[in-house]
């Protein structure tokens, strides 16, 4: 090998770009962009994202479920070009995955909820906002315009006729969708939170003061940035400077099916609950004209030690029959596991911490980013699966997937926000 060829080999790459896109170019993987987001972030902010409910035996089982199932390809199949449109109530979509709603988004990036909305509606998939979103319902649907999928989460608080203020306003700013959340009839026990004093906005004590100096450019941001508030939620009605224990008062443990009998006379399109519902409520919420059910244990954000949604796929799917929609989140991290919740039945997965983290680490250009990331592992998924179609994957599932029997997973640690 001649000089010339052999320092060819070894000629360093000169950085180009953004800092933003410099940061994305090295984010291969979700752990990828946890790990950038945990550069970013306070350590509050982070576990506020990154943390789940007591003990997170929740959060450590969801995304240890989904690992636990096993491929049986089916091989030599023409899967050059694998069709991987999703089905959102007969809506199609650039991929059978939607970004799930999330509170306080500005507290992760001040572009926040806008930044989500846009990056979904630019790779055509749905996003859902969240009754504790910093940006409000009216302002979300200015801001991503004509063309988004948008779909709004409701908490049934205890001012009912503010929960109901709320779906007319979802229904005259053109969302499509309402998610109703089921699993809050009171918050969880979040000890990340309660140990780090989580406010909205974060509040400048001792910790975070020290933490400035190694984050300055998140204080920074939040400085520029808008008011860091609970845009849906009036001031007087629930403290908007408050800790997340505070806020989260208005939940209502007297929530029941007459509730959702209600909003279902208001709300004029398609209604989903979401929490982790199990066959038999399924069933209930089918009988009353809800047209579908968003299987979910918050993430393990709320009772700990649910079962993991993934393995709800299949008993509900049963329950319900082909026409009901069913969709999932908790514990998806890669690709691979859209096609997991897919072969199980589910009509599309939704993910959470993982736009959050890619919202951190690069704005919005870090969301679409995340969304072609899952993408071309979902695709990559079905070729070498030797499927065809979203739709083929789910009509072959039983015959693709097997589950491993495992240990179960330790709870997982508080983990530093520069790990």
């Amino acid at each position: 090998m001649k000089l010339g060829d052999a320092l060819a080999l070894v000629a360093p790459r000169l950085p180009h770009g953004t800092p933003t896109q410099r940061r994305l170019q090295s984010c291969y993987t979700v752990a990828d962009l946890r790990a950038a987001a945990g550069k970013r972030l306070p350590r509050s902010v982070f576990d506020y994202v990154d943390g789940g409910a007591d003990q997170e035996l929740s959060l450590a089982a969801n995304a240890a479920a989904f690992s636990a199932y096993r491929y049986s390809p089916r091989l030599m199949r023409d899967v050059a070009n694998p069709d991987t449109t999703g089905m959102f109530f007969s809506r199609p979509a650039a991929l059978p995955l939607g970004l799930a709603p999330t509170g306080y988004t500005r507290m992760m990036h001040p572009a926040g909820e806008p930044a989500v909305g846009r990056a979904a509606r630019a790779q055509r998939i749905p996003y859902v906002l969240s009754t504790m979103a910093s940006t409000s319902i009216e302002d979300l649907a200015r801001d991503t315009g004509d063309g988004a999928d948008s779909w709004f989460q409701l908490y049934v608080w205890k001012d009912r006729d503010l929960a109901h203020s709320m779906v007319r306003r979802a229904q005259s700013s053109g969302y499509r969708v309402l998610e109703v959340a089921v699993d809050t009839a009171v918050s969880g026990n979040r000890i990340r939170d309660r140990r780090n004093g989580l406010t909205i906005p974060p509040a400048l004590t001792l910790g975070s003061l020290l933490d400035i100096g190694s984050k300055p450019a998140y204080w920074m941001g939040m400085l520029r940035g808008e008011k860091l508030e609970f845009a849906n939620v009036p001031s007087s009605g629930a403290g908007a400077a408050s800790t997340i224990a505070g806020i989260s008062e208005q939940f209502d443990p007297s929530v029941g099916w007459e509730d959702l009998a209600r909003i279902r006379e208001i709300w004029e399109g398609p209604m989903v609950l979401k929490g982790p519902l199990g066959p038999h409520d399924a069933q209930h919420a089918q009988s009353l004209g809800i047209d579908g059910v968003h299987l979910s244990n918050h993430g393990g954000r709320q009772l700990d030690r649910t079962l993991a949604p993934v393995d709800m796929i299949a008993p509900v799917r049963a329950a319900v029959g082909d026409q009901f929609g069913l969709f999932v989140d908790s514990g998806i991290r890669h690709g691979a596991d859209i096609a997991t919740a897919i072969a199980l039945g589910a009509d599309a997965a939704f993910v959470g911490r993982p736009y959050l983290w890619a919202l951190a680490t690069g704005g919005e250009e870090g969301v679409g980013h995340l969304i072609r990331m899952l993408g071309a592992e979902f695709t990559r998924t079905l070729q070498l699966l030797g499927v065809r179609s979203v739709h083929e994957l789910r009509a072959l599932g039983p015959e693709l997937l097997n589950r491993q029997n495992s240990a179960a997973p330790r709870p997982a640690q508080p983990t530093a926000s520069n790990t």
